[in-house]
């Protein structure tokens, strides 16, 4: 049995803001784990639009803007006490992190002994205990300690085995964009020969959107911009929509099945006049804004449905391990940073300049 040392090196949140409130710290208390839970040796982590929206404060009913206005800066002065992902006040200091994959050190009561030197992957939307249909759930790095760190105390039911020859840091790309995702195609139903139009598909869960569209066997139109557009055929697209284009003027009204949309915005109302009689919207994110206009009309007169998803179930995350497993999905990494850049890999993942995910070597000094 490795020896577990008593300090650890991880990121620190300090409160609402900019990137000064992301702290390097390398005295940390490793934690210990609870009843029920167990200590993972962090491998790998990576970066989400959570991790942005927690620390700037954007979850906050009083911010209306895009995520990336206030990305650099925060909204600290509007924030709020409902900064948090729950929509309630945020408890500092916070190790972020709602991706990782690591292995099984330590375990506390209750857990079986034979689990210590498991390799897993951390479900980052976590159920509740007390949950009687799994939408009472957590966000791993917001309402607890999460991978920004050399050390995570985990329920030991929301850590999955994973058998994959593939690294920590290709790991650590799945559970938080992929689970979202395949949650959400799960949730909205998409079917074989579906025509479905992704948003924001060169990002981290547009990346998993098109591809689990495709284990599907349905049609993906994937919005993007023009210069990644190569890239972003190469895991998957079979159309493109560039970024800025008119959705009704490109693909016509009435022409698609479902959307799959993580930005909401100015287009929005576009959504719904592509779509066709009986069509699906599915919603996961609102990064180019959240305020959006709707004529109700569109929505009962073309018999649409209109799906949001945050919760992950158990059945969902279990399917994305078996697509890893099977090879049926592949990781995109963008770019690497180690725990010391955190800032640095914030402020890449603003940029919206990359395709894929941007990747924390939790092991790199």
């Amino acid at each position: 049995m490795m020896a577990i040392p008593r300090k650890m090196r991880g990121v620190y949140l300090t409160g609402n803001g900019g990137f000064e409130t992301l702290e390097y710290r390398t005295d940390i208390d490793v934690p210990t784990p609870k009843a029920g839970e167990v200590l993972v040796k962090i491998g790998a982590a990576a970066v989400n639009n959570t991790d942005v929206n927690t620390r700037i404060g954007w979850y906050s009913k009083s911010i209306k803007s895009e995520t990336n206005k206030g990305g650099e800066s925060g909204f600290k002065e509007e924030v709020k006490d409902d900064g948090s992902w729950l929509g309630q006040a945020m408890e500092f200091p916070r190790i972020q992190g709602a991706d990782g994959c690591g292995t099984i050190v330590a375990v506390g009561e209750g857990v079986r002994q034979d689990r210590i030197g498991e390799r897993v992957l951390i479900r980052s939307v976590q159920e509740r205990p007390s949950s009687e249909n799994g939408i009472e759930c957590i966000t791993f790095g917001s309402e607890c300690d999460g991978t920004f760190a050399e050390y995570a105390a985990v329920r030991s039911e929301e850590a999955f085995v994973i058998d994959s020859n593939l690294s920590d840091k290709e790991l650590a790309t799945f559970p938080c964009s992929y689970g979202t995702a395949e949650n959400l195609i799960c949730r909205v139903g998409v079917e074989k020969d579906d025509v479905v139009l992704v948003t924001g598909a060169s990002g981290g869960v547009g990346s998993a959107l098109v591809q689990l569209v495709k284990v599907r066997g349905a049609k993906v139109i994937a919005v993007c911009e023009q210069s990644k557009a190569e890239r972003v055929k190469s895991y998957g697209a079979d159309e493109f929509i560039f970024r800025g284009e008119s959705y009704v003027e490109k693909i016509g009204k009435m022409k698609v099945d479902v959307v799959l949309d993580v930005a909401a915005g100015s287009q929005w109302s576009e959504f719904l006049d592509i779509l066709k009689k009986g069509g699906k919207y599915g919603v996961i994110g609102a990064i180019g804004g959240p305020i959006v206009e709707m004529d109700v009309r569109d929505l009962y007169l073309k018999d649409l449905s209109l799906f949001g998803s945050t919760y992950q179930t158990k059945e969902s995350f279990l399917n994305l391990i078996s697509y890893i497993e099977e090879g049926k999905i592949k990781p995109i990494i963008a770019k690497e940073f180690p725990l010391k850049d955190m800032a640095e890999a914030q402020k890449a993942f603003l940029s919206k300049t990359h395709v894929g995910k941007i990747v924390i070597d939790v092991t790199a000094e």
